[in-house]
């Protein structure tokens, strides 16, 4: 039994700590996630701490986790494991029946789960964590110097919220995005020829000729060919069951003022790409702008392209350009596809053909002869 109480405690502590750590080096990312659920439940008011509750989430569950890894006061962190598995387990069965929510953002973007599949997957842990918290009595700290115990459990604590404040600052220490480095964006947004097709499922409603009568049919046996008999009536908004294959980006697209979608020119030109990214320029820092617009300078005197993709308003775009001389052209782009490509406001990409090579967040923005550098 003492070795079953061991596993339960080490396993959930490492569930805790690994949601705690991938939400935690992306706090833009958590942010997002925080938002969407504060508009879901109509608390948009609260936006602008988004951030905060993020962090704090990331932070609480990644220092339960150590503790009970740890065997650090187990007893307490038992009763912070209960109260976060049943709150978010009754918060799960809510968002699987009402769909307010597409992704629960409990691992981040590190792994992503349906509704259904978070709800299940709590249910598995809020029964490890009572049967935890059944037997906190019976665990023992691992040293039994009080001082000792806490300065192994505050070590990681210290590393993860330098680890966080960095991703803050930069770019997170691990890129789970879809536009991470490497990948190339025409690529990843093909799909298969044999590649399983999204599943609806469909409702017809047929009234009898004869009888009056309505009835419910789907797929398998409506009476679309017995027109002596039945005529159509409604039907029901299909529902889906099956995404089926999903491109690992989706919804890329570069438009011009006129509506035009030129991203095939910018992913297959032989000549390198910067493209800068804010999904909203008027909230966007400026406090390196001079690096960038000389650095937009400089590429295009070196016959490479550099454009800002964005979801503002034209009008937006054109107060930000004279209020910055920004010396590039703007392209519109979806706002949560922005918001997946890089997480900072703006963010610096290079690609070449399509390729991603380079990410920077706006505090590490390169001069022109680094780019030199990288592409000898």
């Amino acid at each position: 039994m003492k070795i079953i109480r061991n596993i339960c405690r080490v396993l959930l502590g490492l569930v805790f700590m690994f949601s705690g750590f991938v939400k935690g080096i992306d706090p833009f990312g958590s942010s997002i996630k925080f938002t969407e659920y504060l508009h879901s439940f109509h608390l948009g008011l609260l936006e602008p701490v988004a951030l905060l509750l993020g962090v704090l989430l990331a932070l609480t569950e990644f220092s339960t986790g150590v503790a009970l890894v740890l065997n650090y006061r187990t007893r307490f962190f038992s009763w912070v494991a209960l109260f976060f598995m049943s709150f978010f387990t009754l918060l799960t069965l809510y968002i699987a029946i009402d769909n307010s929510v597409t992704d629960c953002g409990c691992f981040g973007d590190a792994v992503k789960l349906t509704n259904w599949q978070t709800f299940y997957k709590n249910i598995v842990l809020i029964a490890i964590t009572i049967f935890v918290f059944i037997k906190r009595n019976q665990y023992t700290p691992l040293l039994k110097s009080i001082k000792l115990s806490t300065v192994l459990y505050a070590v990681p604590i210290l590393i993860y919220v330098w680890v966080c404040i960095y991703s803050y600052r930069h770019l997170p220490v691990i890129d789970f995005l879809p536009f991470k480095v490497g990948v190339n964006i025409s690529d990843a947004m093909q799909i298969p020829k044999d590649a399983p097709a999204p599943v609806y499922k469909n409702t017809f409603y047929y009234k009898n000729k004869h009888t009056g009568e309505i009835k419910k049919f789907d797929e398998s046996n409506y009476p679309w060919r017995d027109s002596l008999n039945w005529e159509f009536s409604k039907m029901d908004e299909p529902v889906l069951m099956d995404d089926g294959y999903e491109p690992v980006i989706k919804n890329f697209s570069i438009l011009t003022p006129n509506g035009d979608d030129v991203k095939d020119f910018f992913l297959h030109d032989d000549n390198y790409t910067f493209m800068l990214v804010s999904s909203d320029v008027l909230r966007a820092s400026v406090k390196t702008q001079g690096l960038i617009n000389r650095l937009a300078v400089a590429a295009r005197k070196n016959g490479m392209n550099f454009i800002c993709l964005t979801a503002s308003m034209h009008d937006e775009v054109e107060q930000f350009r004279l209020e910055t001389s920004a010396p590039y052209e703007f392209f519109q782009c979806d706002e949560t596809t922005l918001k997946s490509m890089i997480r900072s406001n703006p963010g610096l990409i290079l690609t070449h053909k399509g390729t991603i090579l380079h990410k920077w967040h706006y505090n590490d923005i390169p001069v022109f002869d680094e780019i030199r550098e990288l592409r000898k």
